[in-house]
């Protein structure tokens, strides 16, 4: 199925003047300059009628980022640079309030500094009416074609009895992401979660829920984002005719344990928060199924497994409590790693 085969979207009747929507990117970056070299490209190759203004938020890099970025001359390139690293989440969070307030868009498309369109896919967001969603999320792919898994949009097992099954009978995240299938032709599918690399935020969507929770730092905060959008009766539509790429590889293939060890206590309280949003009242029961699986990972974490515990313990008390004001310094600390790993990839 090509384009033209695209059955009608189902939109929603707007009293908008037939004016092309003003949309700004949003790139949070941490010490990955090349990688944000080639995203800059991409983008501003972009026509100024396809792409406003593209707001970069540079998370306290140390690696030139910041020298290079201040040598930019391109009228609609802005930079924001944080005095700390924030996380992912803590610049997803600035950045989009800046770009709201700085440029008043229609949309927002947000995405991580190795992470880019397609040459053509902004246009393509352009070419359909797309009112009838308050959010859009993009088919992303490897560099070599694969689907990048962590960017899999999904339908919450909890809210649709069909994926709650095939979760259930032992599907594991084939059982409520997107499929193979869901990627080929340009079907539109009706998901409730989405990722940050990708995704177009409507601004009826902000003055729905607002704007991400940057005191997550890293992980799930795309997903708690989308869901609370969902839950407050926000539709957020998946269209495989618009095509990202992501050069992830933060976590490499087969690849267990998560490094640095601090991202364990990030990873798992925010999962947490996360399957509280999705799962409802049916939160505790699923957390009985829950914490055996994470406390059997022990097991790959030999010559470190009290402090993982230590971690996975703090983790589930914070995750239980709601916590989100903690001091990333002090995680650090907690995990006695010995060394700031500020070159860590952000994911």
């Amino acid at each position: 199925m090509n384009s033209k085969d695209r059955p009608p979207f189902p939109v929603t009747p707007s009293n908008k003047p037939n004016t092309p929507a003003r949309l700004v990117a949003v790139v949070v970056t941490h010490n990955r300059l090349e990688h944000l070299k080639l995203t800059l490209a991409r983008l501003l190759e972009a026509s100024a009628v396809d792409l406003t203004m593209v707001l970069v938020v540079d998370n306290a890099s140390t690696d030139g980022t910041g020298d290079w970025l201040a040598a930019q001359d391109d009228p609609r390139l802005l930079v924001h640079r944080s005095a700390t690293n924030t996380g992912g989440a803590g610049g997803f969070e600035t950045g989009m309030r800046q770009a709201v307030e700085r440029f008043d868009p229609d949309w927002l498309v947000v995405m991580d500094d190795d992470a880019r369109p397609d040459a053509g896919a902004l246009a393509t967001f352009h070419s359909e009416d797309r009112t009838g969603y308050e959010a859009w999320g993009a088919a992303v792919r490897h560099p070599d074609g694969r689907i990048c898994d962590i960017n899999r949009p999904s339908i919450n097992p909890f809210w649709n009895r069909a994926a709650f099954v095939r979760t259930a009978l032992g599907g594991g995240r084939e059982g409520f992401h997107l499929s193979e299938k869901d990627y080929q032709g340009a079907a539109l599918r009706q998901v409730d979660a989405a990722s940050f690399v990708g995704l177009f935020v409507s601004r009826a969507a902000i003055k729905r829920v607002g704007y991400p929770d940057g005191r997550l730092f890293v992980y799930g905060d795309d997903v708690l984002y989308t869901l609370r959008l969902s839950a407050a009766g926000g539709r957020i539509a998946f269209d495989p005719m618009l095509r990202f790429e992501h050069d992830f590889s933060s976590i490499a293939a087969g690849q267990i344990r998560i490094r640095p060890l601090w991202k364990c206590y990030y990873h798992h309280r925010n999962l947490l928060m996360v399957y509280r949003e999705a799962a409802g009242v049916l939160f505790w029961p699923a957390l009985l199924i829950v914490l055996p699986k994470w406390l059997s990972k022990l097991r790959h974490y030999s010559g470190e497994r009290w402090m993982f515990l230590k971690l996975l313990s703090l983790a589930v008390r914070d995750g239980l409590i709601g916590r989100t004001e903690v001091d990333h310094d002090a995680i650090l600390m907690f995990s006695d790693s010995g060394y700031r790993d500020d070159s860590a990839p952000k994911e």
